[in-house]
């Protein structure tokens, strides 16, 4: 009895042996397991929902619209992510300063009420680093809220840098270009319409 049990344990053991090298395969068309996601598969097939990211040179159609000297003019809101302490919640700090955006000069020095504002730039560059075609993708990137932007507005956002160090300007400001129609200035999470008071 006992040389029976152990024959048996041994052909059990054999057997498990056997089993746990033994190679399976698989039909690949019939695979229950998760396919692994390719690099094509991960890139948005529409472009149009997301922001581009391309840091490049004002076109001219925008230069033409930009330059100017610009006047704050509404208090639109604030970003969703945080508020700006210093604005909230009427934002009416800002009202009336201007801003002056030329080709070869900047200056926030117009922003009256706020030292840190206070800059001037010769030569400036300005770039756009982002595009946005659609109110949702603006939204997805900046959760901003700009009234009566609409979903087939295009939305250019455009950085200020110093010519010879190359690093953007320090001044916590950033502008929207909406269709080459309106500009909205972003200061900390505020945003500001501005309107063009001379070429």
């Amino acid at each position: 009895m006992k040389k029976t049990l152990m024959a048996c344990m041994m052909i059990m053991l054999m057997l498990a042996s056997a089993c746990g090298n033994v190679e399976t395969t698989s039909n690949p068309n019939t695979s229950s397991e998760p396919k692994a996601e390719t690099e094509e598969s991960i890139i948005p097939k529409n472009t149009s929902e997301y922001c581009t990211d391309d840091r490049i040179n004002l076109d001219s159609e925008t230069e033409k619209y930009f330059y100017g000297t610009w006047k704050v003019e509404k208090h639109l809101g604030f970003a969703n992510s945080y508020n700006d302490a210093s604005e909230y919640p009427t934002g009416q700090k800002f009202i009336g300063d201007e801003l002056v955006i030329e080709k070869d000069f900047f200056s926030s020095k117009g922003l009256k009420k706020y030292k840190k504002y206070q800059y001037e730039l010769k030569n400036p560059v300005y770039q756009i680093t982002e595009a946005c075609y659609n109110s949702d993708s603006f939204y997805r990137s900046y959760k901003i809220l700009i009234p009566d932007l609409n979903i087939n507005d295009e939305v250019k956002v455009i950085d200020i840098s110093n010519p010879s160090t190359k690093l953007r300007i320090p001044v916590s400001v950033t502008f929207f270009i909406v269709n080459n129609d309106r500009v909205i200035l972003l200061s900390e999470a505020t945003i500001f319409e501005l309107k063009k008071i001379t070429d």
